[in-house]
């Protein structure tokens, strides 16, 4: 069962943030803590004009996206984190 981020110990290396600025190839967001974020995105966000549509719908709705503390890139997979399978022996 996959459950919320806020459950789970992973939360310190991400950060809740609003995209506020898109100006081709850059995209600026600011976190809850009221920083500034120059978004690293690869290769193929750049390219992707379905991506750059969809920052576009999450900017104008003023939503908070889940982005990496460190490497100040958007999340794939949102505000949920994947079950961990516990091998038995």
């Amino acid at each position: 069962m996959t459950k919320l981020l806020d459950q789970d110990q992973k939360i310190r290396n991400i950060v809740a943030a609003q995209i506020i600025k898109i100006f081709y190839p850059f995209v600026i967001a600011k976190t809850e803590c009221g920083e500034y974020l120059k978004l690293d995105l690869s290769i193929n966000e750049k390219k992707d004009p379905l991506f750059w549509e969809d920052l576009t719908s999450i900017l104008k709705a003023h939503l908070w996206v889940p982005v990496g503390r460190k490497y100040h890139q958007l999340l794939d997979n949102g505000w949920l984190v994947e079950p961990q399978i516990k091998l038995s022996n």
